[in-house]
């Protein structure tokens, strides 16, 4: 039934101005035009050619360089990760020996392992290389820098001699990153003009000095943390758009609980499907306010670095390497999750969860593998810690830190289970929680002779005292975002909802990291689980109108079960009848293989 609103009974029972939620997601009503067009971009792999030019190049070689990358004169690839070293930029084995004689930079390959893998573009298109290589003078090695290298004929397209190179083969999904061209990247003594090694951060003299610049090496992290940060806000956009989908699909389809006659029962109303489905509509929320914040902490710095003022660099750091960990494992978790809750139709590309699955899950890896970034978050926190002693009172977000002593004190006053819909009541829970477990982790490092042997022997514990402080601060931006003027009948009141939501799951979800650190009683945990449950039934009237909020297009959900207007079955069908192979009754082969094996004879005595 064409244009009937199958979901218009779910959208009547909206609780609040959905107009309004639609502002507040995209962030303000100005935001809203801006975003109604920016979230048809799907989250994808971050360009890195030309900001790095930018963060590393000096002035004369960007006025070289980005008129012809802007300009598509020159196709760029990032090229930094090699097939033995990923995480690990220092273990590097690309080498850039100087050649004194010549004036020239020698790249190389000098193992298997120091081919380069993965680079986007590089496959089949890119005519240039940013490549990361040690560099060598005189024997010493320098470190790890940025190169300029091309890679093919601007005429031809063919490889440049001494440069091999290819495409890596096919990734997980059918489509998904397959559209990209990831590459291959091996040199034999390529040789390039010393001016093309990126010079902003240190230069190469022509008689083979190696001269740092005065241009504080701390300037080049913005381009990271730009990425990372914009990272967070594209995996609130992936996860909104699998709660979207199975939001409406579980609406749509039903399923049991059929008597005399009357229909079966909407799938959205089990509460196993609540318990899985509305935590992952509340954390796309979460996430969203998280990379609000964090994009604003991210202008913050921009300015403190043009001023030379680097005191936010560490925090920045910490915070976009473990919010970037945080959220897009909750998001590829989540769009899974999405899928499964859609049943097995969900499983079909047509209900657009598989192929979103296959873009969004490299997240989780690229920029930064998770766990690595949360260890990183972690040597912040033991760091932190460390300076206790010495009245460097911490601030931002490891100012609950310096509460240290109160919070291991702590014990929560929780007596009802509407005593958790505090804010106040949750923050202190979670800040208890994480003081506690970075406190413990500090002193067990504490043990060791060796700083760095505690690390690796820590390593499991300390990234669970990283999720627990990164999870802390998602909750706290949830909650200071409440704190601001938000109109609309209905609207703070949902998000209410949804922040107790997404609390109360995490606590429920990590209920041994907050009974074994003696936070709460196992009665309070009880008591929080309690009140989730009823949460789930104050969100279901408005789940449908929560995920309209989102603002998304059918085209750009590219999903027949999660259409706006809720016409999933005829639009199934009529999608699956486009697929080539019922373009015809009879499939190619069945003369040559199939029909043979039903015409052969019957023998006495046999089958």
């Amino acid at each position: 039934m064409e244009g009937v609103d199958h979901l218009a009974h779910e959208r009547n029972k909206a609780q609040f101005d959905v107009a309004v939620m639609k502002a507040v997601w995209a962030g303000s009503r100005d935001a809203y035009e801006l975003f109604h067009r920016f979230s048809r971009l799907v989250a994808n792999d971050p360009e890195m050619f030309i900001p790095a030019i930018k963060a590393q190049a000096t002035e004369e070689q960007q006025k070289q360089w980005l008129p012809l990358a802007n300009k598509m004169k020159i196709i760029g690839s990032y090229t930094q990760t090699e097939l033995g070293h990923g995480s690990n930029v220092r273990g590097l084995e690309t080498t850039a020996t100087f050649d004194p004689k010549t004036d020239e930079f020698v790249l190389n390959s000098p193992t298997l392992t120091a081919t380069k893998w993965w680079p986007g573009g590089l496959g089949k298109i890119a005519t240039h290389a940013l490549a990361h290589a040690r560099l060598i003078i005189d024997d010493k090695d320098y470190g790890v820098h940025g190169f300029l290298v091309q890679l093919r004929s601007l005429d031809d397209h063919l490889t440049l001699p001494g440069i091999t190179i290819g495409d890596i083969g096919m990734k997980y999904g059918s489509g998904a990153y397959n559209t990209m061209d990831n590459g291959s990247l091996i040199f034999d003594h390529v040789r390039i003009p010393r001016n093309q090694m990126l010079m902003r951060l240190s230069q190469v003299t022509r008689e083979g000095k190696y001269v740092p610049s005065n241009v504080p090496r701390q300037l080049s992290y913005g381009t990271m943390v730009y990425v990372r940060q914009k990272i967070v806000f594209d995996a609130s956009i992936a996860l909104s758009r699998a709660v979207c989908i199975s939001t409406r699909y579980s609406a749509v389809r039903r399923q049991f609980g059929s008597h005399n006659g009357s229909p079966e029962t909407q799938v959205i109303d089990y509460k196993t499907q609540q318990a899985r489905l509305f935590p992952l509509l509340a954390s796309a929320y979460a996430i969203r306010f998280v990379s609000e914040w964090l994009n604003s902490f991210y202008k913050d710095l921009l300015q403190r670095l043009e001023a030379k003022d680097f005191s936010t660099l560490p925090e920045a750091h910490a915070c976009t390497a473990g919010l970037k960990s945080i959220t897009t494992s909750v998001a590829a978790d989540g769009i899974e999750e999405c899928r499964k809750l859609c049943g097995g139709h969900g499983y079909l590309t047509s209900s657009g969860l598989p192929e979103l699955s296959a873009v969004y899950i490299p997240a989780c890896t690229y920029e930064g593998d998770n766990v690595v970034m949360l260890l990183q978050v972690a040597r912040y926190l033991m760091k932190t810690i460390s300076q206790l002693k010495s009245g460097n009172k911490p601030v931002g977000t490891t100012a609950y830190l310096g509460r240290a002593e109160q919070l291991m004190q702590y014990h929560s006053d929780v007596l009802r289970a509407e005593d958790w819909l505090k804010p106040n009541v949750v923050v202190e829970a979670f800040e208890a929680r994480a003081a506690r477990m970075s406190m413990a982790c500090a002193q067990n490092l504490s043990k060791f002779n060796n700083p760095e042997d505690g690390f690796q022997e820590l390593s499991a514990d300390l990234v669970e005292a990283a999720t627990a402080h990164c999870q802390l601060i998602i909750v706290s931006k949830f909650i200071e975002k409440l704190q601001q003027d938000i109109p609309g009948k209905g609207v703070k009141e949902q998000l209410g909802v949804l922040r107790s939501i997404y609390a109360l799951f995490l606590l429920h979800k990590h209920i041994g990291d907050f009974l074994s650190t003696d936070c709460i009683t196992p009665k309070q945990g009880y008591l929080a689980n309690e009140q989730l449950r009823s949460l789930y039934s104050q969100v279901r009237p408005n789940a449908i109108a929560l995920v309209d909020a989102f603002n998304y297009t059918d085209h750009f959900l590219s999903s027949v079960l999660g259409r706006y207007d809720g016409n999933v079955y005829p639009k199934l069908y009529e999608e699956a009848w486009k697929d080539p192979l019922n373009d015809t009754s009879i499939p190619d082969g069945f003369h040559e293989y199939v029909q043979p094996m039903l015409k052969q004879p019957l023998h006495h005595g046999r089958l």
